[in-house]
Parts: C-alpha cells; sequence; structure tokens
C-alpha cells in the first residue's frame, strides 16, 4: 500500500472510531478519579459513567538491550499520569490485513516497542466492591492486532454487567516469538515466548492493582478470538500464569501443540540470515522497521508460542488438557462460517463441480470421501446451497475441530465446560459474509453499536447482544454462564456434547451435526 493510500485509510478509520466512541460511550467525557497502581498514581476519564484509563504501562520499554528479553516492570513515576489514549500497538505490518468491515474499528494508535500497556473500565473503585475481572486477548494470530479495536471496548460491559473489564498490549511477530535461548549465549538463555510472558505481566498487574479499580484479583477470566484463543490455550499451560486467572472463554480458536525448538531455532536463524547479522546482540540494534521488514519478507517462519521447556514445559492441549489448569472451568465455541473473513474464500454461487473440489481441498479426502461428507451436510440442512456447504466444511476443518478437541480433552478433567455454536448471519455485504470469523465479539462484549459495519443496523441484534454478553459476564462472575434470558445451558461432555446455539432463538442442542462431525474426526491424522 502506498503511503497516500494509507493516510487515506488511516483518516477513514480515525472518523469512524470518533463516531463510533461518541454513540457506544456518549459525547460526554469528564476527568476521572486518581488512582493508585504498583508504579504511581494514574488518573483516567468518565466517559458515560464509566471509569475508562487508557495506555496504562504494566512494563517497561522492550526496545534496545530489553528486546527479545523477559518483561520487567515498568519505571516508577512521580506525580499523576494521564492515562486518556490508547497505547502504541506493537511494531507489527501496518495498515492492518483484516477485511473491510473490521478495519473499521481498528483506531490509529502508533506503532512502538514501548508497547506494554493495557485499558481498565470499571464503575467504581471501593476495594471491597469485588467485582469479576475479564481481561481481553486479542486476535491477529501471534503476530498482529491490539487491544484498542471499539469492538473490544470494555465500557459497556462494566455498565452494564458491572464487571472490570481490561484490555492488553504486548509484544508479537519477531518482537515477542523469536527463539535466541541456545543460539544467542547467556544473555539470551531467557529469550523464548516474550510475548506470552507479557500477558502473564499484564495478569500480574490484575493481580497486585485491580483491587484499587473495584476488581476481584481472585476472580480473573482471561478471554480473547481467534489469535486470542490461542493465547488463552497456551496461557492454560503455562506454569507461570497458574493462580492469576480462573476462569478462561476460547472463541474461534486453538493452539493445540507448540512450536518445537528445533523449528523456533530454525525460524531465529531464516530472520538473522535475512538480515545478515551474525549474533542476537547485533539482532537487538536492528531499527525496528527493518525487523518489521525481514519478518514479512521470509517465508516460512514459525512464530508463535514454544515448546522450550521452561516457560511452556508441555504442549497446550496434547495430548491432554494441562494439569496446571486442570480446576479452571472454560467457554468455548465457534461461528458457522469463520473462513469468510480470510482473504481469498470464495463466496458467490458455486456449482456441483466446484463444491466438490473445494470439501477435496478442505478436508483432504478423494472423491468418495468428499461426496460422503456433502450427502451428510445436506441432510443435516435441508435446503442449504453449494456455498454454504463448502463455507461450513471449511470452517469447521480450520477452526471448530480445534475447539471440539479443546473440549473432549478438557471435560476430562474436574472443572466444568461450556460449549456454543454461532449461526446469527450479518447482512453487510449482501450477506455473503455469513457468520464469519469475529462476527461474535461485540455481541459478546455489548458493541454491536460499535461495530454496524460488520453487523448491520437490524433490531435483532439487540436480544442476541443482552443474551450473549449476560452469559459471557455470568461466566466470569461464577463459571456458569447460565441466565434467566437463555434456556438452561448444561454442562458439556463427550456422550451427549450439549450445545448452545447462538441465533435469533437461542436453544440447546445434544450434539449439533453429530454425523458430520464424526466424518471430519475419520478423515483427521491420529
Amino acid at each position: 500500500m502506498n503511503r497516500r493510500s494509507f493516510l487515506q485509510y488511516g483518516t477513514a478509520t480515525a472518523g469512524f472510531f470518533t463516531g463510533a466512541l461518541s454513540r457506544s460511550l456518549g459525547a460526554e467525557l469528564k476527568p476521572g478519579a486518581t488512582v493508585d497502581t504498583s508504579a504511581g498514581k494514574i488518573r483516567g476519564l468518565v466517559i458515560d459513567r464509566v471509569n475508562a484509563f487508557k495506555g496504562i504501562p504494566y512494563g517497561a520499554s522492550t526496545a534496545g538491550n530489553r528486546r527479545f528479553l523477559p518483561p520487567v516492570k515498568p519505571e516508577p513515576w512521580t506525580g499523576i499520569k494521564d492515562t486518556l489514549e490508547w497505547g502504541p500497538e506493537a511494531p507489527q505490518v501496518s495498515p492492518h490485513g483484516e477485511i473491510p468491515e473490521v478495519r473499521a474499528t481498528i483506531p490509529v494508535t502508533g506503532m512502538s516497542e514501548d508497547c506494554l500497556r493495557l485499558n481498565v473500565w470499571t464503575n467504581g473503585f471501593g476495594r471491597s466492591d469485588k467485582r469479576p475481572v475479564m481481561v481481553w486477548q486479542h486476535g491477529g494470530g501471534f503476530t498482529s492486532g491490539n487491544g484498542s479495536y471499539t469492538i473490544y471496548d470494555g465500557a459497556n460491559l462494566a455498565r452494564k454487567r458491572d464487571v472490570v473489564m481490561v484490555t492488553i498490549n504486548h509484544r508479537l511477530n519477531s518482537f515477542g516469538f523469536l527463539h535466541l535461548a541456545g543460539i544467542g549465549g547467556a544473555k539470551f538463555a531467557q529469550a523464548s515466548n516474550a510475548g506470552m510472558l507479557d500477558a502473564i505481566a499484564a495478569l500480574q498487574w490484575v493481580h497486585e492493582n485491580i483491587a484499587n479499580f473495584g476488581g476481584d484479583p481472585n476472580n480473573v477470566t482471561i478471554f480473547g478470538q481467534s489469535g486470542g484463543a490461542g493465547k488463552v490455550s497456551t496461557l492454560l499451560a503455562m506454569p507461570g500464569a497458574k493462580g492469576l486467572f480462573h476462569r478462561a472463554i476460547i472463541q474461534s480458536g486453538s493452539n493445540l501443540k507448540a512450536v518445537s525448538v528445533a523449528d523456533a531455532t530454525a525460524t531465529a536463524q531464516a530472520v538473522m540470515a535475512k538480515l545478515n547479522v551474525k549474533s542476537a546482540d547485533d539482532l537487538q540494534r536492528v531499527p525496528m522497521d527493518q525487523l518489521i521488514q525481514a519478518t514479512t519478507s521470509t517465508q516460512g517462519l514459525r512464530l508463535a508460542p514454544v515448546l522450550d521447556g521452561n516457560t511452556l514445559p508441555r504442549d497446550p492441549f496434547s495430548p491432554d488438557a494441562p494439569e496446571v489448569s486442570a480446576d479452571v472451568p472454560v467457554l468455548l465455541g465457534s461461528t458457522e462460517t469463520e473462513v469468510t473473513f480470510f482473504p481469498g474464500t470464495g463466496m458467490d454461487p458455486i456449482d456441483d463441480t466446484a463444491l466438490l473440489t473445494r470439501v477435496k481441498q478442505a478436508a483432504r479426502g478423494d472423491d468418495a470421501q468428499a461426496k460422503h461428507l456433502i450427502e451428510l451436510y445436506r441432510k443435516g440442512r435441508p435446503g442449504v446451497s453449494n456455498i454454504d456447504v463448502a463455507l461450513i466444511v471449511e470452517s469447521d476443518m480450520r477452526v471448530r475441530t480445534g475447539i471440539a478437541t479443546i473440549a473432549e480433552l478438557k471435560a476430562a478433567k474436574p472443572a466444568p465446560v461450556y460449549l456454543y455454536y454461532f449461526t446469527w448471519r450479518s447482512p453487510v455485504r449482501d450477506g455473503k459474509l455469513k457468520a464469519f470469523h469475529t462476527l461474535e465479539i461485540p455481541f459478546v462484549t455489548d458493541n454491536v453499536d460499535n461495530a454496524t459495519s460488520m453487523t448491520g443496523m437490524g433490531q435483532d441484534r439487540y436480544g442476541l447482544q443482552d443474551k450473549m454478553s449476560a452469559a459471557w459476564a455470568a461466566f466470569a462472575r461464577t463459571g456458569n454462564p447460565n441466565h434467566k434470558g437463555l434456556p438452561n445451558w448444561p454442562k458439556f461432555n463427550p456422550s451427549q456434547r450439549a450445545t448452545m446455539i447462538f441465533n435469533k432463538e437461542c436453544k440447546v442442542v445434544n450434539d449439533p451435526n453429530g454425523e458430520e462431525r464424526k466424518a471430519l474426526a475419520a478423515l483427521r491424522p491420529a
């Protein structure tokens, strides 16, 4: 993208953001309270009766000789720090690559290695209030994104559900997941999974400070979507996070297996070769923009949590669910047509030949197996179109099977599991996006009016928003998502497989599309 296009994009996004902020949070912004934190006093804003603090440092700058290394606490300050604006996002390719409907919800924040910032929304500050705390892990894989999208804004959850909402920024891509332990010498012996260690540092900040914001440090829920769901999956297996959260929500994503040390080391060596540097010390001195460019122009990099035997001693969900989080309840699920979010997905009507080709590719099967799958999907959805069959098969293979695996493995542990399936379809882009990846987020966070580019403006949005945001808040409060606005939502078990279907009508179905699930499972490698 050229500079003119980039500037036009930034201006358009900023304009949308300002309008969305005014619509959702009210036009009146007033100076807020001063709150003590472990690093110093901060002052936020009151926006439509909710106290908002933005860009709070939870760690020091990661630039220079701190690049690639575990986070350290921020330098204390004297006086009062104003926390009124979003902090910078982590270094990454800009502008973001989301579809336009989602890109319209992303504010312009700038980019910096001084990116360890978080945002807090609360109704009040009584240390005895003990509100449940919900800490959002943003999407974008392990390579992009930030915690400041308007669909992540925590004001409405705080106001309507009386929770304390937190969103975070942390290191990404090479800055957060370049594994230099073993090749960088003693200085870099701990240079592994820095981005996940940032997330743990943010949770430690919450543990130390959130009572001053009216939150309960002993009732913290981590939740996230897509890459954020992968981060939640990973945190469930990290000993360093134990005790810092008490419930987990996994939306449209998973991380079953970590990157091997061998693959992670090869990735680091490939980046160093691209930059023609000989040591990790030299790599620390490479300008930020050059490291971003080298990362994005090098093929085959594995930039994700690493099975390093230390910060992450086991695969998150292989061969079983981690024992370290056996007592943590989990709520998880996916959307019906996840893949319409991703570039290159065909969404126009297709004939039978094209359908067969797409199902074969998605399932990695032969003609007979693909024909059998198509027959099952048509049987379970009378009158379904060819394009819907293709999109749902592709979505099941890409996302839903991983979610099902976590549900099955987690159900073998003591804590309860609750499974959902989101099938509400958006009217935007002439309805072609259907129930796309990310669409459930504004319903969960009570932000459908911040997301009209994604949801349209129909009145049916509000009823579903109320049901979903109340369920997420109830789960955060008690570990059980049931509330009076929903039919009874039983715990998941591998025999009945109770699943809450979220649509205009919300209902529980045991093992929805079970024949399809079994057929897909038979095609997957052991």
